[in-house]
């Protein structure tokens, strides 16, 4: 049986992986420096900074490497050299993520006066209609190389679903928690897969903190939290969104990207993403701007960053966007330091700007977005009013999921134009005829 019970790793080790997640050879503590062997371990022993996994990247020649990824197969195993998985990630039993449209917004860059070319990247469409898909297929192999038995996470609800359908596929069971009063499309679609679905009274950080005890506790012998002790790994798959938007845009970055924050690992790791690509070769070194959104009920890194502190102070959420409501966000403070080294800012909208920016991308590219899209595409606008983005520069903006998890966003405002009898005259006394 996996031990998982250890919340930081022992001693340090030389670069040599016990277990086989190809180009992965240790833990890397982001704060110190110091290193791990790879193991179900997220917090270094020393200074309690959080792991990251360390590579041996492929060297040699880049047109060879971007030959190769773009010969693989059409989700994020094309990127297997570049991620903690196996050589022979895509022969297994995956929901096999990613590869999703970089759609080109042009009707939207018309709204926002946007000339320098406005990108959605639509990640909706994965399996379970999220982002988390990505994070949860590299946990996934993480679980399998430490033999791990059971799947667990703590979830403001995208993951819990993302978790659910990842373990009934790869034949593990699955066990995850989520606040109570979630948004019922998302608490329909985690507990459909089969697994045990909890809920648990109170917030996210409430959620988050039984889940840390649970970890620690023989009750949750062999159990792999992807969130928890397999976080290094499941952090990694969010660099996969970078490889796809610099290989979507003809292998080159963008200037501007609009990213959503809930704990912070996204932004982190995409920014990370860059910079290998960078140093790969497979992309021009030039300069990137990186911008964090949140909404105005849940903003603590968005807060931090407007009164130029360096701290995260936590905040009770209260916002329509939960799947961003998290108050204590664990990787705050990194997202700060990136905002500001790309020259980038974090800001926040409030939920009416929330609810109009859904529409707005409903309206003029067809993408109908779940609250966290509505505040990356209402925290776009903002910062183009404001003047911090430019409009004449490429610029992406990220839709982590489907408007279809939260409905109850946007139901109380959105209905029929109108309800008439089925004959003509009631239509054309309806004025719909022409409008």
């Amino acid at each position: 049986m996996a031990v998982h019970t250890v919340a930081t790793p022992a001693t340090p080790s030389q670069d040599a992986p016990a277990v086989d997640l190809g180009p992965a050879v240790a833990l890397s503590c982001r704060e110190c420096g110091e290193r791990f062997p790879l193991g179900p371990v997220f917090a270094c022993v020393s200074c309690f900074g959080p792991l990251e996994v360390a590579y041996d990247l492929p060297t040699g020649d880049p047109e060879a490497l971007r030959a190769a990824i773009e010969a693989g197969p059409a989700n994020i195993w094309r990127y297997a050299p570049l991620l903690p998985v196996p050589a022979d990630v895509a022969t297994k039993p995956s929901l096999n993520p990613g590869f999703t449209q970089l759609v080109k917004a042009d009707h939207l860059a018309a709204e926002l006066g946007v000339t320098g070319g406005l990108y959605v990247k639509d990640d909706s469409g994965n399996p379970t209609h999220s982002f988390k898909d990505r994070v949860v297929a590299i946990a996934v192999e993480a679980a399998r190389a430490f033999g791990f038995t059971t799947l667990s996470c703590s979830s403001t609800g995208n993951l819990a679903g993302a978790v659910g359908a990842a373990a009934a596929r790869a034949g593990f069971r699955s066990c995850v928690f989520i606040p109570h009063d979630l948004e019922q499309g998302k608490v329909v679609m985690a507990a459909v897969y089969g697994g045990d679905l909890v809920g648990i009274e109170g917030n996210y950080d409430d959620v988050n903190r039984f889940c840390s005890e649970l970890i620690g506790d023989p009750l949750g012998e062999g159990w792999g939290f992807v969130n928890v002790n397999l976080r290094p790994y499941y952090g990694e798959g969010s660099k996969s969104l970078a490889y796809e938007i610099a290989e979507q845009l003809g292998w080159r970055l963008p200037d501007q990207i609009v990213i959503p924050v809930a704990s912070g690992s996204q932004l982190t790791k995409i920014d990370k993403g860059f910079k290998e690509l960078i140093a790969l070769g497979l992309v021009e070194d030039r300069p990137y701007k990186i911008f964090g959104a949140q909404a105005e009920g849940c903003s603590p890194v968005s807060t931090a960053y407007k009164a130029g502190h360096d701290v995260v102070r936590p905040q009770k959420p209260d916002t329509i966007a939960k799947s961003l409501a998290i108050g204590n966000p664990a990787d705050g403070p990194y997202v700060l330091d990136i905002a500001r080294r790309t020259g980038g800012a974090v800001e926040d909208v409030d939920d009416a700007q929330v609810v109009d920016a859904i529409k707005l991308l409903a309206r003029t590219e067809g993408i109908f977005a779940e609250t966290a899209g509505g505040v990356t595409v209402g925290v776009t606008r903002k910062l183009i009013e404001a003047g911090l983005i430019d409009p004449t520069l490429t610029t992406v903006v990220l839709n982590t999921g489907d408007g279809l998890k939260t409905l109850d966003a946007v139901a109380p405002t959105t209905g029929p134009t109108a309800t008439i009898r089925p004959d003509l005259d009631a239509f054309r006394a309806a004025g719909l005829a022409t409008s």
